[in-house]
């Protein structure tokens, strides 16, 4: 299954939704790049829905931390949520729960980031 995203602004924050298989570095170019405007227009506080992300690998991995790396230096912070058995359980294995902020609900995301 082929990769891709949405992004929708919901007033001072927002959703980044990605679907299918990120298994590929230039898979998310285009993600990257629309990370890199939202920043600019100053939305850095982002809740990241891996609700449809059915597999990702090293890259996907990478790509989630260019993502919170982005926030971050922009002065905000990027929430996990929604994520499969699988990659949480990739997210676990690679400790990189002690990175991100990850939330069980998208509600709960939105209070994790203070909004």
């Amino acid at each position: 299954m082929v990769f891709d995203f949405t992004i929708s602004k919901q007033g001072n924050y927002a959703i980044i939704s990605m679907n299918g298989n990120l298994i590929e570095k230039g898979q998310a170019i285009a993600l990257l790049e629309k990370a890199e405007e939202l920043t600019k227009e100053g939305c850095s506080q982002w809740i990241i829905d891996l609700e449809k992300l059915i597999y990702m690998n090293s890259s996907g991995l990478n790509t989630l931390i260019q993502l919170l790396t982005k926030a971050r230096v922009a002065g905000g912070e990027a929430v996990l949520f929604n994520m499969n058995k699988k990659i949480n359980e990739l997210i676990l294995i690679t400790k990189l729960h002690t990175l991100f902020k990850v939330a069980g609900s998208k509600s709960e995301a939105v209070e994790i980031l203070g909004l």
